[in-house]
């Protein structure tokens, strides 16, 4: 190979890919850490270098050229190969200190992480925990995060996941707002009554359906897309709000908004990429995440 030839700057290559990833530069700083005029700099070095123009300007907005499509599904290749090459290197580190992402729910990294990352803690001075809380799958793959909390077991077969715990869910909120929408403790009784929802309500609304609520859009009173601004609203008096009953239970300021709701039934899963758990600090992480939370299953 003639290493002459190639006359491009690697980082310029991974600016140009997570701007045509995210969609513009802001979100592409965002993604990376840096200021947005660098990695407009690194975008515009980079077709300098290769003579093209790899995106169109369109107001805020960026849309790939032609020459900038051709160059996706080459880079694709490079990036998974970094990737790769990032898990390889990760996975030899010998030391148990240094920085662990662990990728968490926003409601279970509010309420249930912090004191067990203060025990971890102490028993791994030297680890530092960065808490990916975000609602969204974290690919573990690409190294946006090392461990995973989540509520759904995971399909792809190069990841390790044990299930900590199974989990139920129940709906709940203040006592003086349910004196307000009902004088008994019967889910059909609350179909005057307002919700907190998500961004998607149509699950709710199905369950609830199914169980002999019928409610529709008009009954949401707020809709938050984070769990944790969802559980906030409902402690405020908004309306009723879902939550699993190792948070709601434990909360004085509310109580289950009825009893013959079936609870929403699920799991939590620890997750780890298989490469990642020949590192010691992961694997201490891991461990102890799995001897916590996993002691109640």
């Amino acid at each position: 190979m003639d290493w002459r030839a190639i006359n491009y700057d690697w980082n310029h290559l991974k600016a140009f890919w997570v701007t045509a990833q995210e969609g513009s530069l802001s979100a592409a700083a965002r993604a990376l850490g840096v200021a947005q005029p660098t990695l407009g700099r690194q975008v515009a070095a980079l077709e300098k270098q290769l003579g093209v123009v790899l995106f169109e300007r369109h107001g805020r907005g960026l849309e790939l050229t032609p020459t900038g499509q051709q160059l996706l599904a080459p880079l694709k290749h490079m990036s998974d190969a970094a990737a790769e090459l990032s898990l390889l290197a990760a996975g030899q580190s010998g030391e148990v200190k240094g920085r662990v992402c662990i990728s968490v729910t926003d409601s279970i990294a509010e309420f249930m992480l912090p004191p067990v990352i203060q025990q971890l803690r102490e028993h791994h001075p030297g680890i530092v925990v960065e808490i990916l809380a975000t609602n969204d799958l974290s690919d573990l793959r690409r190294r946006e995060a090392d461990i995973a909390l989540r509520a759904v077991e995971p399909e792809q077969g190069d990841l390790i996941a044990r299930k900590l715990r199974s989990f139920k869910a129940y709906l709940y909120a203040t006592e003086d707002y349910l004196a307000t929408v009902t004088t008994g403790r019967s889910l059909r009784e609350l179909n005057k009554a307002a919700f907190v929802g998500f961004a998607e309500n149509k699950i709710l609304i199905d369950e609830f359906a199914a169980q002999g609520l019928t409610i529709n859009e008009d009954n949401f009173s707020a809709i938050s897309e984070s769990h944790s601004v969802h559980w906030q609203l409902v402690k405020a008096g908004l309306g009723i709000g879902i939550m699993i009953e190792d948070i709601g239970d434990a909360d004085s300021s509310v109580i289950r908004a009825c009893d013959d709701f079936k609870p929403y039934q699920g799991g939590l899963w620890l997750v780890a990429h298989r490469e990642l758990r020949t590192s010691r600090r992961v694997k201490a992480v891991f461990d102890f995440l799995l001897a916590h939370f996993g002691e109640n299953e």
